[in-house]
């Protein structure tokens, strides 16, 4: 049984459909991403399944029951916001036993919940002080004790770490993937970020324009999408003719260089070293007359200069036809 049922969700603002007959499945224990462009309907989505906000058309069903017209409150759902939604006035402590109080939990059995909660995130420490003395990656920890202390059925996560800097945005990616692990809550995440996507998720949905395009793992959606959007939202994507017609999407790591032997020839327009990789940026030369492409190869020693010429090839397995 699917613990998350979308069954043709539609919800229309006017003329504009934010959701256009979403279908999804989501199995117990599950985290799946729903990753997209902004105005692409995510947040929608997840305001639908959250009870926040009513469909148009179709059904919603969590643990086989139909929720679609239940309200927010009657879904046991975990909620987490990018802007964290605490309570200034209130301590770390009592941030975190304000659900259960509105569960009329209280008492030593919502103490012990909340600080049960707070050691999960590694705040055990930090009961007794107030949102505005704590960092922005302790405020989202709070955030997330609120959100898991009455055990929900769902969490639902939208853009929970887009307010981060980027080292400490990848930090509590590793800490919030070890702790859905550890609940075995059923997670969906609201991102635009490719590889937040890429690296949290058991299968990633990308929508546009309220349609979706594509459920897969994210490996099948990075190496095999199911169309040119997808190839392009996901990352960099070069486009090559196919030998019987149409296009072949090649991922830039997939691409060699060499300065010498088989290949295609090609001239070096720009390199980027971005750590343990260099990024080239090349015009083939010959038949395919300038033609761009990307190649992203490890850095093991002094890289190709701008303007040389070097060889280009690839494996042809790893050439997947894409739709338009």
């Amino acid at each position: 049984m699917s613990d998350i049922r979308l069954e043709g969700v539609t919800k229309r603002y006017g003329a504009v459909a934010a959701a256009d007959g979403v279908d999804l499945a989501v199995t117990q224990g599950e985290f799946v991403t729903i990753l997209g462009p902004s105005g692409s309907g995510k947040t929608t989505l997840l305001s639908l399944i959250a009870g926040l906000n009513q469909p148009s058309a179709g059904r919603i069903f969590i643990g086989g029951r139909d929720v679609t017209e239940a309200p927010a409150q009657a879904r046991n759902i975990g909620l987490v916001f990018q802007s964290y939604a605490l309570f200034p006035h209130m301590s770390v402590l009592e941030n975190v036993l304000f659900p259960l109080n509105v569960r009329k939990v209280r008492g030593a059995e919502a103490n012990k919940l909340a600080l049960d909660a707070l050691k999960l995130v590694r705040l055990d420490g930090l009961a007794d002080r107030r949102p505005a003395q704590l960092s922005g990656g302790q405020q989202q920890r709070v955030a997330l004790a609120r959100a898991v202390v009455f055990k929900p059925d769902i969490l639902l996560l939208d853009e929970p770490l887009g307010a981060l800097d980027r080292k400490l945005r990848e930090e509590l990616q590793v800490e919030l993937k070890q702790l859905q692990r550890t609940l075995g809550v059923t997670t969906l995440l609201v991102t635009h970020d490719q590889e937040e996507a890429l690296s949290l998720s058991d299968r990633i949905m990308v929508l546009d324009k309220g349609r979706t395009q594509q459920v897969a793992a994210p490996g099948e959606a990075y190496l095999k999408p199911a169309n040119r959007f997808v190839a392009e939202f996901l990352g960099i994507a070069n486009f090559v003719g196919l030998a019987g017609g149409g296009q072949g999407l090649l991922r830039p790591e997939r691409v060699r260089l060499s300065s010498e032997g088989d290949g295609k020839p090609a001239r070096v327009v720009e390199a980027i070293y971005l750590g343990q990789m260099v990024r080239y940026h090349l015009a083939l030369e010959g038949a395919d007359g300038g033609a761009p492409m990307i190649a992203a190869v490890p850095f093991v020693g002094p890289a190709h200069a701008v303007g040389t010429q070097v060889n280009v090839s690839w494996d042809a397995a790893d050439l997947w036809p894409v739709a338009q």
